[in-house]
């Protein structure tokens, strides 16, 4: 693999390690070898820029430079999931002009390591550690680091924080430890706990690329288990929902909750697609919600006729969402969650999570004798073998499932009409009851 770097002879932090040298590229990179011990690739063009290649593949841009005083300094910049080589490649750069200038680029970052707090690094894994993730679910680590992580290790340093110390925090979680503020989402759990610690073994893998610390302290830590439930309504479950549902729509509730919970129930989406909701996104005339993005990515959303039905009676208060907030203007429905918790209690179903409404409806579909791959595509389920599967299935029979699934619930949610006289015409051309299906005027 190479000789020995010469510069590195005499028994400096790299002898004994094996060196190419080549141009470096992305492909360049890309194309390096995991062996069995580390070594490293320097480039033939920027003296004392490359990449160390560690045997467990991690592949780390750095650069070597000597002080004005003739001490030798590696700096670590980053891994190549974080910056791309020319990225990485000024980085060096600059990191070379400041050492010759006097500067010690490695001495900075020493001292900076030494001073970071949890809550500093937080932030700067925020900021430059995410950029594969989903708004979506940086939201939810916002969230976890805001109401778990900085209350209980933000102010220690992060040199400072062992094993225990998330062991700790873990168990505090876990039990339920939270400030009187706290929401649906930041009431604590085993759930809440393991998923809180699986981030901070993100934050603290960050810390180790970018060089602040040797070992991330969450290594090792047994995790509780997030045993992730498939809690589904029974048909006595779903018609008590629905009773509240309709009485709250007597006695002056929020209609746009009333409408997002029979919506979610109905179509088996994710609350996010119903709450974010966008009217350009509907096509009321093919029975779709073409969603331009969701946890998944880009999605379509078959709507049953009860659905159809739903959305067709809906006011438009807002050009761009369908359930607008009220308090933000140009901003969608913010506050579902509370609202939920009173409506699950009112129902006496103070377990039920608004998502276990998605697993009701596959349960039913199923219950029903719909197959499961046809549940699946309804559901959109985007794994590449199960998406295989469905390739064969043309839309008769998924529109066929999506009808029978949501008349089942349907019969079980929706309040039943005063009398015949009461129906109108759907936005299919069939007899529905878009004013009894939302419950009540949207625009009180």
């Amino acid at each position: 693999m190479g000789t020995q770097n010469p510069l590195w002879r005499d028994g400096g932090e790299m002898s004994g390690d094996h060196t190419v040298t080549m141009r470096l590229t992305k492909r360049a990179v890309d194309a390096l070898v995991v062996g069995t011990k580390r070594y490293f690739a320097w480039d033939i063009e920027l003296k004392g820029f490359g990449v160390r290649v560690s045997p467990q593949g991690r592949k780390t841009y750095i650069v070597r430079y000597r002080t004005i005083g003739g001490a030798r300094r590696m700096l670590t910049l980053a891994t190549n999931e974080v910056l791309t080589t020319e990225e990485a490649r000024e980085e060096a750069r600059r990191a070379l002009a400041r050492a010759a200038m006097g500067g010690d680029p490695q001495g900075v970052k020493a001292e900076r390591r030494a001073e970071m707090t949890v809550r500093d690094l937080c932030e700067l894994y925020m900021a430059e550690g995410t950029a594969t993730k989903k708004e979506s679910t940086l939201h939810i680590d916002r969230i976890r680091i805001k109401r778990h992580i900085n209350p209980r290790i933000g102010n220690m340093k992060v040199t400072d924080v062992t094993r225990a110390d998330i062991q700790r925090l873990m168990i505090d979680v876990g039990n339920g430890n939270i400030r009187k503020d706290a929401t649906p989402h930041t009431r604590g759990g085993k759930g809440a706990a393991a998923r809180t610690v699986g981030l901070l073994g993100g934050i603290f893998n960050f810390a180790v690329e970018y060089g602040f610390i040797e070992q991330s302290p969450v290594r090792g830590v047994k995790r509780y288990k997030d045993n992730r439930r498939e809690r589904f309504l029974s048909a006595a479950e779903m018609a008590r929902l629905g009773d509240v549902l309709a009485r709250l729509g007597k006695d002056g509730g929020d209609p746009r909750h009333v409408a997002i919970i029979r919506l979610l129930t109905l179509t088996g989406a994710r609350k996010n697609e119903i709450t974010h909701l966008r009217w350009r996104e509907v096509d009321l005339e093919g029975g779709l919600l073409r969603l331009k993005d969701s946890k998944t990515g880009p999605k379509v959303i078959r709507l049953g006729k009860a659905a159809r039905a739903l959305v067709g009676s809906l006011p438009v208060h807002d050009r761009e969402w369908v359930f607008p907030d009220r308090r933000h203007a140009g901003k969608p429905v913010a506050n579902l969650d509370w609202a939920w918790v009173n409506i699950r209690n009112q129902a006496g179903l103070p377990d039920v999570r608004i998502h276990d409404l998605r697993h009701s409806f596959a349960s039913v579909g199923v219950a029903g004798g719909e197959g499961l791959t046809l549940i699946g595509k309804l559901l959109g389920h985007q794994h590449v073998v199960t998406t295989s599967r469905y390739a064969h299935l043309s839309d008769d029979p998924l529109q066929a499932a999506a009808d029978r699934i949501s008349d089942r619930l349907a019969s079980m949610i929706l309040p039943a009409p005063a009398d015949d006289a009461g129906k109108s015409e759907s936005p299919d051309g069939g007899s529905g009851r878009p004013n009894e299906l939302t419950g009540f005027n949207m625009s009180s």
